[in-house]
């Protein structure tokens, strides 16, 4: 999993500094999630395969998709390492020493690209911590340090922004792969969020997110069920109120 990383780091360099088609980008992940899939005994080849093929290919894309303010990426990458490598220490040491390996190397980035940035992650920084991010949380599940719920909470503060944002765009019928600034903590920005003041926000958010899934493991089977419909009910209701507050400031905009 390590080396296939470093593959998407390497891709994704060329891709920054040359540009890459798309298709040839898509090719190049999909080619090295398979080839984690299957030669690292992640899951074994049944139904589920796809949908993990899915979600390798999905966790590399949203967090380049994410990257967009200064500290957002790296702040998500240490807090959701940090809650991997928690649960895992006295489990699997192994998978636990490089979350917190990964936990403190992007610290040491993140140090330079809080706001006001000096160095970004670009296409070699966020493609591979969203694949690392979905392939070591398909491994703890797989050696049943965690159920599949765990990673999908701990890194829900990307997730949940980034799918809504390509289901909204995929049922308008616009191009998926076209840039653009739909996303929620982009919607923030654009009304007047300071990059700082929204790091600081989304920073209690993943910490909160992270906390929450490493308690509700221990708790009972209707505790964890009230815990993740509290989260779906509160990144529901957040994402109503940036929309109406979005559509204010469109109203504010066009009568000025």
């Amino acid at each position: 999993i390590a080396v296939a990383g470093l593959v998407l780091c390497l891709v994704s360099f060329v891709d920054d500094r040359r540009g890459l088609p798309v298709i040839l980008r898509l090719f190049a992940q999909a080619a090295v999630a398979v080839t984690v899939l299957v030669f690292s005994d992640l899951i074994s080849p049944s139904a589920l395969m796809l949908l993990c093929l899915l979600s390798l290919l999905w966790g590399a894309n949203l967090y380049n998709f994410m990257d967009g303010a200064d500290g957002l990426a790296g702040g998500m990458a240490v807090a959701g390492f940090l809650a991997y490598g928690l649960v895992s220490w006295h489990v699997t040491p192994e998978l636990a020493s490089l979350c917190f390996l990964l936990v403190a190397t992007t610290l040491g980035f993140l140090l330079f690209n809080f706001s006001p940035a000096k160095i970004f992650l670009g296409d070699a920084g966020s493609v591979p911590l969203g694949f690392l991010a979905a392939a070591l949380g398909l491994l703890g599940w797989q050696q049943q340090v965690w159920p599949i719920w765990f990673p999908v909470l701990v890194f829900s503060p990307f997730i949940v922004d980034a799918s809504m944002t390509l289901l909204k765009r995929l049922l308008r019928g616009e191009r998926l792969w076209q840039a653009h600034r739909e996303h929620y903590y982009q919607r923030l920005v654009r009304m007047g969020w300071s990059h700082r003041r929204l790091a600081l926000a989304e920073y209690g958010l993943m910490a909160a997110a992270g906390a929450s899934a490493i308690q509700l493991l221990n708790s009972s089977p209707s505790v964890k069920w009230f815990g993740l419909l509290a989260w779906v009910s509160l990144y529901a209701l957040a994402m109503i109120a940036i929309d109406l507050c979005w559509k204010q400031h469109l109203k504010k905009e066009d009568m000025s």
